[in-house]
C-alpha cells in the first residue's frame, strides 16, 4: 500500500516506518481493503498527519478508531465529512465548547479539518476500520505506530496540550511527559459518559487556550459556522 504520509512526518517517523512491523501492517491493511469495505478511503488514512505537520502540533486529541458508517470517516478522530449528521459525541463536544466559551453557536458541520489546520493532531489509535464493525482493526498493529507517534511528540516537543477523553485515551497517553506538556483528562464525550456527569464542565477548551497563551502560541478557534 502506498504510504500517503507528508514528507515531514516521514522524516520524523523514519525509524518507525522502517521497522518490520510497519511494513507488515501496511500489507495487512491492503488485504483488508481488498477483502471488503473499509474506512476511511485509502487516501485519507493518514489525514491527521497531512493536515497537521509535526512542527505545527500544538494540541493532540486521541480517539479510538474511525467512524464505521458509509461516507462518515475522513481520517480525523471525532470528525465526519461535510453533509454527514453530527455524531452524538461530537455534538457533546460542541455543547461543551459553547458552555466553556460562552457561545451560542452550534456548527452545522462535523468536519474538523479546521482544527487540524490550526495545529491539532486528531489521532485515532487505529487509523482504519471495517464497514459497520467498530474496533474491527484492533487486531492490526496500528497501536504500535500511534503509540510511537505520541511518544515522539512527548519526547521531542514542548508545551503541547494532550486532551485525553475517557479511559482508553488516558491509558494510551499514560507515558506522556507531564513535566513538559499539559495533559487534560475527563470522561468521554459519548452520551453514556456525558449523561453520567463525566464530560460536561471540564472546560478543556478554555484551559487549552490559556496554556497556549502562556507558551506564546496562537490560540485555537474552536467554533466555526
Amino acid at each position: 500500500m502506498q504510504l500517503n504520509l507528508s514528507s515531514e512526518w516521514q522524516v520524523i517517523l523514519s525509524d518507525e516506518i522502517q521497522k518490520p512491523y510497519f511494513s507488515d501492517l501496511m500489507m495487512e491493511v491492503e488485504k483488508e481493503y481488498q477483502a471488503g469495505i473499509c474506512f476511511p478511503p485509502k487516501e485519507l488514512i493518514f489525514s491527521a498527519f497531512n493536515y497537521c505537520d509535526f512542527s505545527n502540533v500544538k494540541v493532540v486529541i486521541i480517539g479510538q478508531d474511525p467512524y464505521h458508517g458509509e461516507g462518515e470517516a475522513n481520517g480525523l478522530c471525532f470528525s465526519v465529512n461535510d453533509g454527514v449528521k453530527i455524531p452524538p459525541s461530537l455534538r457533546n463536544i460542541y455543547r461543551e465548547i459553547n458552555d466553556d466559551l460562552d457561545n451560542l453557536m452550534m456548527p452545522a458541520s462535523g468536519n474538523l479539518e479546521h482544527w487540524a489546520k490550526q495545529g491539532i493532531l486528531l489521532l485515532n489509535a487505529s487509523l482504519t476500520v471495517q464497514k459497520d464493525k467498530p474496533n474491527s482493526h484492533k487486531h492490526l498493529k496500528w497501536n504500535l505506530f500511534t503509540d510511537a507517534v505520541i511518544q515522539k511528540i512527548s519526547d521531542e516537543k514542548e508545551g503541547v496540550v494532550f486532551l485525553l477523553w475517557g479511559a482508553f485515551a488516558q491509558k494510551k497517553g499514560s507515558k506522556i511527559d507531564r513535566n513538559k506538556h499539559l495533559v487534560l483528562e475527563s470522561g468521554h464525550p459519548s452520551p453514556m459518559s456525558a449523561n453520567q456527569g463525566k464530560w460536561f464542565g471540564n472546560k478543556h477548551f478554555s484551559k487549552t487556550n490559556t496554556y497556549l497563551k502562556e507558551k506564546n502560541k496562537s490560540v485555537i478557534d474552536w467554533l466555526f459556522i
